[in-house]
């Protein structure tokens, strides 16, 4: 059984999203998925426009994902991997080199993302609106 890892903030779902998450999943048999918290949020000088247990009600709700649980620090992603045996840590290209050190403990992969969409551009836009 491969069991695949991801992280994130998962504000404002959207296609990327779903893409993303879709595409993780497809390469185990788990997707799990390391749900920022609003304090670690706070610590990345991110702000959610919903709460850690409204975004983690949505993400639930998705077939792709099998669990969710909190991310509260950059440092936890190791342990995480040891903890639930993880074998693949999937991340988007964004992020492409920063988690190469976790290589130690399983495959890390970096996804390309949706072109043309993100949580930010979404929030961009619905305050161009208003």
């Amino acid at each position: 059984m491969t069991i695949v890892l991801t992280y994130g903030t998962f504000d404002l779902l959207h296609v990327g999203h779903v893409n993303l998450l879709r595409r993780a999943r497809a390469l185990g048999d788990t997707l799990l998925v390391g749900l920022s918290s609003d304090s670690f949020n706070a610590i990345k000088h991110k702000r959610a426009t919903q709460s850690y247990a409204d975004r983690e009600a949505v993400l639930r709700a998705i077939r792709y994902v099998d669990d969710v649980f909190p991310e509260d620090a950059w440092e936890q992603k190791a342990g995480d991997i040891r903890r639930y045996g993880a074998d693949v840590l999937v991340m988007g290209s964004d992020w492409l080199g920063h988690f190469d050190e976790l290589a130690r403990y399983c495959e890390v992969r970096y996804l390309a993302r949706t072109e043309n969409i993100s949580s930010s551009s979404l929030k961009a836009s619905i305050r161009a609106v208003q």
